[in-house]
């Protein structure tokens, strides 16, 4: 039966625990004088070596070869038992799953019976934060007073939830996470036995997609095995395998925002999304690579910038995070790690050849009935034309373009991402054509979507004193309409309740 790989390599002795250096020799000094706590409580973030620790203890208090030893042999059927965890005095408790007041009394009620095979009983409590109030409390005399055969040993990754009458009681060691050093050199040393290639880029990314968890970058290292059966593992099949935002497009987008380019950060995201990679994953891949940049000295921004980058990224993911489409985030990101060009989005006339389009819209008048009283005849219909669009032309609109989307964005954000590839084309009929190449698809489905096309319609309107009525068109690469009509008039007649006659 295949046997994964975090337990096939787990520590058999003290001195193949990656990491955590002064508890071990605590552990190992206390152990070869024979001055073991009672109780001790083991904190620390997961996979950093608590439960493989507690093994080792149990070892150490229950070697036949040795005697009580900080060097077991691992020879002996007691040692051999706790390495295969059937050694019937070592007792796992996982308190996720077993954290009533009742379970911990049928402990209490089995704890005084003598050892069957070892010189002591070791209980470990896994996750004991878990445990309900009422089991802390039948669990408390027992750690204060436990018989002379017993050892607990307590294991948690929330020390702040154990109560502080359990911690007084016992021997507390907090473990911290596995450095990149230890985490390699362990790594490294797997692939050794198991015949695996391995170059040093993808053991450093293997540390900081596991967060100095060592049984998780075991784990990771085995899942690169498998997709590289035969192979050896390179930094390219790694960033692949692991779906991780490879170093160069964190590079273009730092020299993008270097040159506060926000129409090509925007096509940056864009093409991000198109590309199946998350927005959010990639801006938080981004804030620690300009960490890296700047303890390495490399970023192109003084630390205070780097630093103001870096808050602002996770700033805007806090305030978005229930936003569904994370492209969102994005521009307003970059938005606020960029400085707004003024003259970014404005195309002129001479560069649009106009397509002739059938008439829109002949006529939009808004009609008030007058009812008069049910004896009297119905009285006729008078039409009446309660607001008219303003007169403007095409030179009005982009004049003011870089004012109308300053506005914009200061009543809402993101749509300073949007407008700011677009361009006012032409006005035709009466109406306001605002222009968006293809790859800019998104923006313009956006600007159409009432919640962001009203407020834009706001500006226009104090702008220039009067209703607008704007249509948004997607170009192409000659400057053309590649779409034709749409339900615009219907959008049109309905935002201002009236009707078409």
């Amino acid at each position: 039966m295949h046997i994964t790989l975090y337990r096939k390599y787990r520590p058999s002795t003290f001195e193949e625990v990656a990491g955590e250096t002064d508890i071990i020799k605590t552990i190992k000094n206390s152990l070869k004088e024979n001055k073991m706590a009672h109780a001790y409580l083991f904190t620390g973030p997961r996979g950093v070596g608590k439960t493989t620790t507690a093994r080792l203890i149990a070892k150490g208090l229950n070697c036949m070869e040795n005697g009580v030893t900080d060097t077991p042999c691992n020879k002996c059927e007691n040692c051999i038992d706790i390495s295969k965890n059937k050694f019937i005095d070592l007792i796992e408790i996982d308190a996720a799953s077993n954290r009533g007041i009742d379970e911990i009394r049928s402990l209490k009620d089995k704890i005084n019976y003598q050892p069957a095979k070892g010189r002591k009983k070791v209980y470990i409590i896994d996750e004991v934060h878990m445990l309900t109030k009422e089991a802390f409390n039948a669990l408390l005399k027992t750690l204060e007073e436990p018989p002379a055969h017993v050892i607990f040993i307590l294991a948690t990754t929330e020390p702040d939830k154990i109560l502080e009458t359990i911690i007084s009681r016992c021997q507390r060691y907090d473990f911290k996470p596995v450095n990149q050093k230890e985490s390699m050199d362990h790594i490294l040393m797997i692939a050794k036995s198991e015949g695996v290639e391995i170059d040093e880029p993808s053991l450093k990314l293997i540390y900081e997609k596991s967060g100095g968890s060592m049984r998780d970058a075991i784990s990771i290292f085995e899942k690169l095995i498998s997709s590289c059966y035969g192979e050896e593992i390179t930094l390219g099949k790694t960033e692949k395998i692991l779906g991780v935002i490879p170093e160069k497009k964190l590079a273009e987008f730092l020299e993008i925002i270097s040159k506060n380019d926000l129409v090509n950060g925007i096509n940056f995201l864009d093409n991000l999304w198109n590309d199946s990679i998350n927005v959010e994953d990639f801006l938080k891949s981004f804030a620690y690579y300009l960490k890296e940049l700047m303890i390495e000295k490399k970023s192109p921004f003084n630390i205070m910038k780097t630093i103001a980058i870096i808050e602002d990224i996770f700033e805007v993911m806090g305030k978005f995070r229930y936003e569904e489409d994370k492209r969102i985030l994005g521009y307003v990101i970059l938005h606020k790690i960029t400085e707004f060009k003024e003259n970014v989005g404005v195309i002129h006339e001479s560069s649009v050849q106009e397509k002739i389009v059938e008439k829109i819209v002949e006529k939009i008048v808004y009609v008030e009935k007058e009812v008069s009283d049910k004896s009297s005849e119905e009285a006729a219909e008078t039409p009446k034309i309660v607001e008219k669009t303003v007169d403007i032309s095409i030179e009005d609109v982009r004049t003011n373009w870089n004012d109308i989307v300053n506005e914009s964005k200061r009543r809402k954000m993101p749509l300073i991402s949007f407008l700011s590839t677009a361009t006012p084309t032409k006005i035709e009929d009466g109406i306001l054509h605002i222009g968006f190449y293809a790859e800019n698809r998104f923006h313009k489905e956006s600007m159409e979507k009432p919640y962001y096309n009203d407020i834009f319609l706001g500006v226009l309107k104090d702008k220039f004193g009067g209703i607008v009525i704007v249509k948004y068109d997607l170009l192409n690469e000659k400057n053309k309409v590649v779409e034709g009509k749409s339900d615009f008039v219907e959008r049109v007649v309905d935002f201002f309740d009236g009707e078409l006659i």
